[in-house]
């Protein structure tokens, strides 16, 4: 896990710090976990696609079937008019063994954070930069990706279980300090919103 466990849970806007490097680590929204993602909010910024990532975001690395809960979430993005595509950097027989997404269009193996699968899958679905956001538990992954082309991000806390080992040994240590500073940057708690929020 990226947080300890005396580390109150997420569910903020964050601001961007001033250096524009670390810019690019911080994502636009910090969250519990998917389901704490309102759709009318997403729609109501312009959000009409959501490439999320698969382990650890919708699905346990050692699960393979999606939760109810998650499993529901999913289906009211569509339900909303928001199209959705699974980037992750698992191969497909990954994919095709995680029962609930057979349906979703995906890119696999996208080694992010490159910019290339995140391009591929937005022209799969017909969509702008503008109306696309990312949903990712990995900062060095999907949010610095999604920044990269300056996609909405959203960074969800890890759901707990087994982690790939290469990701816990370098991506989650270089985390840890990088999470500090986004905590510390939350703007408010309660319902998730973007900076610049009124409310």
């Amino acid at each position: 896990m990226i947080t300890q466990n005396n580390t109150p849970r997420p569910n903020f806007a964050v601001e961007p710090p001033g250096n524009r490097w670390l810019r690019f680590l911080y994502p636009k929204m910090y969250v519990p976990s998917v389901t704490s993602i309102d759709p009318q909010q997403l729609y109501s910024r312009g959000i009409r696609c959501v490439l999320f990532d698969l382990d650890n975001t919708v699905v346990p690395r050692d699960k393979t079937c999606l939760s109810t809960e998650v499993a529901g979430w999913i289906k009211s993005l569509g339900e909303r008019g928001i199209k959705v595509c699974v980037v992750s950097n698992n191969g497909p027989a990954r994919l095709s063994r995680v029962a609930g997404i057979e349906e979703i269009p995906s890119v696999c193996r996208a080694i992010k954070p490159r910019k290339h699968p995140f391009r591929k899958a937005m022209k799969m679905l017909g969509v702008t930069p503008g109306e696309t956001a990312v949903v990712g538990d990995q900062i060095f992954t999907d949010i610095l990706g999604g920044n990269r082309l300056g996609l909405y991000t959203i960074l969800v806390m890890p759901m707990p279980g087994k982690e790939y080992w290469a990701t816990e040994m370098f991506n989650r240590r270089l985390e840890r300090l990088v999470l500090s500073r986004i905590i510390q940057s939350g703007t408010g708690g309660g319902e998730p919103r973007s900076v610049g929020d009124k409310r």
